[in-house]
């Protein structure tokens, strides 16, 4: 990497998950709209044919209408070639396939538990930690060994448990996760601007926010358009809104049927309950709540107009990826540059000394939440700057939702402790304590067997 004028040259960035159909065409999109930065980005992946077609692919938008700069793309096959001497490291993977994550969502569902994505918290939650902290451990080792002093940027849930294990196995480590659930809600609220005050066209980064909370569990204690606090217009939005921003009849009401429907009904109804702006989608949010407030049933998912994400769809969505990349290889389909809205470009930009960003990450926390556990991987605003990210100090989670929060970030510690131990029955313990298992806890432990079953081919570090 090398400093020429005000662009930085030579930039080399190892995307590991680098096969992927959906990320990394984002990120080629973004890095070619700044003329600042070039390099060269190192795409590994264990399969070895999906990341050679992405250095084809990502080849091809060096000659894209708007390009702005030049990126090399190179596919390799060890996780040691592509890490070595790395400035930045890009994780994005997939633990496992999508017929695990048919089990970690789906098998809970004849306990009457359903979850709406099944990532992040809950019975799918857990078990994709328990086959993803194996393998971040080693790309934490690994890190640590061929490129320690590289900024990691991770977009893999489940986000908390990923970058605890980043610092659990390298504490030295410059990792932070990223997650676009806030920018969401600024969207949202730049919506509400535009209603309730009358003023068009407002943009997300005029809606400056305080984010407190764990990640896709986040709450803002301060939102502000300008001068303005938007505690008082949102209020008044979520009273004439009270069945979700969509209404009674939404413009798309088959909420059955649309696997990422939200009308912000979730949100508003926390609002109302907690007298704080929830800051992520209704799918995320619900997950973390009580299983019998937004998940009891298929037809309380559908009274709160928001979507179950059938891994079946998420099959089909793949088959249909697929089939654009072969599309996008070929040149039957052209690469476009359009702009994804992600921060991660601007990060690393930020990062080089080129610009200086507020934005929010997870992190472990310093203290900038002081009524969470220090070392636990929290999610506020942080200042990316030259050489730096400091997080900044956010005050405390607010006392009505306290125990919402802290009860989600004590699991999220029991289960960070017990995986790295290898203790499945502390994981059990944190697997009964979810707020979505709403079974009794002999059937709990039934569907903690049956899911460790279906998905042990990824489980035998644990001795199942």
């Amino acid at each position: 990497m090398k400093y020429n004028g005000n662009k930085v040259e030579d930039i080399k960035i190892a995307y590991l998950g680098g096969g992927s159909r959906g990320w990394a065409w984002g990120l080629m999109s973004d890095l070619m709209t700044y003329e600042d930065i070039s390099g060269t980005v190192y795409l590994y992946d264990i399969d070895m044919q999906a990341a050679k077609n992405n250095e084809i692919i990502g080849n091809k938008f060096n000659h894209a209408l708007g390009a702005r700069t030049t990126w090399y793309y190179a596919a390799v096959e060890t996780l040691e070639e592509a890490l070595a001497g790395a400035d930045f490291v890009i994780l994005s993977i997939l633990p496992g396939t999508f017929d695990e994550m048919e089990s970690d969502v789906h098998a809970p569902e004849k306990y009457g538990i359903y979850q709406s994505v099944g990532d992040t918290s809950g019975p799918g939650g857990i078990l994709r930690a328990m086959r993803t902290i194996p393998m971040y451990e080693v790309i934490a080792e690994s890190i640590k060994n061929r490129c320690p002093k590289a900024w990691v940027i991770n977009y893999t849930n489940p986000m908390t448990l990923c970058v605890k294990a980043l610092y659990r196995v390298f504490p030295e480590i410059r990792a932070f996760g990223c997650c676009h659930e806030v920018y969401g809600t600024q969207r949202f609220l730049a919506e509400v601007v535009e209603e309730v005050l009358g003023v068009p066209a407002v943009e997300r980064h005029e809606i400056k926010v305080n984010p407190v909370g764990v990640n896709h569990f986040t709450w803002l204690t301060e939102a502000r358009y300008r001068d303005v606090d938007l505690f008082p217009v949102y209020r008044t939005y979520c009273n004439e809104h009270p069945d979700g921003r969509g209404g009674e009849s939404p413009a798309d009401n088959n909420w059955m049927n649309n696997a990422f429907a939200c009308d912000e009904k979730v949100k508003m109804d926390l609002f109302r309950r907690f007298g704080w702006i929830a800051a992520a989608g209704d799918r995320h949010l619900a997950e973390f709540c009580e299983g019998k407030w937004y998940l009891e049933s298929p037809e309380r998912v559908k009274e709160m107009h928001f979507g179950l994400t059938p891994v079946s769809w998420r099959k089909e969505d793949l088959e249909m990826r697929l089939a654009r990349s072969a599309r996008l290889v070929s040149g039957e389909e052209e690469v476009e540059i359009k702009g994804t809205g992600e921060e991660g470009v601007n990060q690393i930009r930020a990062l080089l000394g080129l610009t200086e960003l507020v934005t929010n990450v997870n992190i472990p926390n310093q203290g900038q939440i002081p009524n969470l556990p220090l070392g636990a991987v929290v999610e506020t605003n942080a200042v990316f700057r030259a050489g730096s990210l400091t997080p900044v100090f956010a005050r405390e989670i607010p006392q009505s939702v306290y125990p919402l929060v802290v009860r989600i970030c004590g699991e999220q510690e029991m289960l960070s402790d017990a995986i790295a131990r290898r203790d499945v029955e502390g994981i059990f313990r944190a697997f009964a304590n979810d707020p979505l298992v709403t079974c009794g806890l002999a059937d709990a432990r039934k569907l903690f067997e049956e899911m460790c079953e279906n998905t042990k081919a990824y489980l035998t570090m644990y001795g199942i």
